[in-house]
């Protein structure tokens, strides 16, 4: 997810708040408590962030680029790999992963819920280029899903399966939707 480079300022302000929602969840946070832990005035976090979304989605986009940031992936047979690892820290972190989960749900302008489409698109063009429109979208569609905070959050509140499960659960499924095009797979 990229976006406008951040001031020291505004990444004081999502650090802090990223830290008080661990600790108080995100709903029981004011300006006034984010501001004393940035260590700036209360007007500076409104100057920055006018509205609760706009700061709670500049926070969830600053969390999956940080905390849950991850490398990319070499070959599109390393995503299940990748899922399992993205699965097991939003396990790790929780309230951090429901706040990203909430705000990608939300749809509203800013939240992005497939920030990894385009590596998808990419891995399966170098590697799959044979495949034809409709199969290569079904497998960029059913591996951005798997491929989300939204899956752990689905897994961990509707199924009520813990971190390995969960982490097992999306990196099968992962190679479930691969296994149809290995032997499609174009010589490098």
């Amino acid at each position: 997810m990229t976006g406008p480079a951040l001031s020291g300022t505004q990444t004081a302000i999502l650090a802090a708040y990223t830290e008080l929602i661990e600790e108080l969840g995100s709903d029981d946070v004011s300006y006034r408590v984010i501001a004393r832990r940035a260590g700036i005035a209360e007007r500076t976090v409104f100057r920055n962030y006018p509205t609760r979304v706009d700061l709670l989605l500049a926070t969830a986009a600053w969390i999956e680029a940080t905390l849950f940031a991850r490398e990319e992936s070499r070959s599109i047979f390393d995503v299940p790999l990748a899922i399992r690892e993205a699965m097991e820290r939003y396990d790790a972190r929780p309230e951090l992963a429901h706040v990203v989960a909430e705000t990608a749900m939300r749809g509203v302008s800013g939240a992005a819920p497939s920030p990894g489409r385009a590596q998808l698109e990419r891995l399966l063009d170098a590697e799959v280029p044979v495949l034809d429109p409709a199969r290569r979208r079904e497998i960029v569609a059913a591996l951005s899903h798997l491929d989300s905070v939204g899956t752990w959050v689905t897994f961990r509140r509707e199924f009520g399966m813990d971190g390995r499960d969960i982490a097992d659960a999306a990196a099968w499924a992962a190679e479930a939707v691969l296994d149809g095009i290995r032997d499609r797979v174009t010589p490098a």
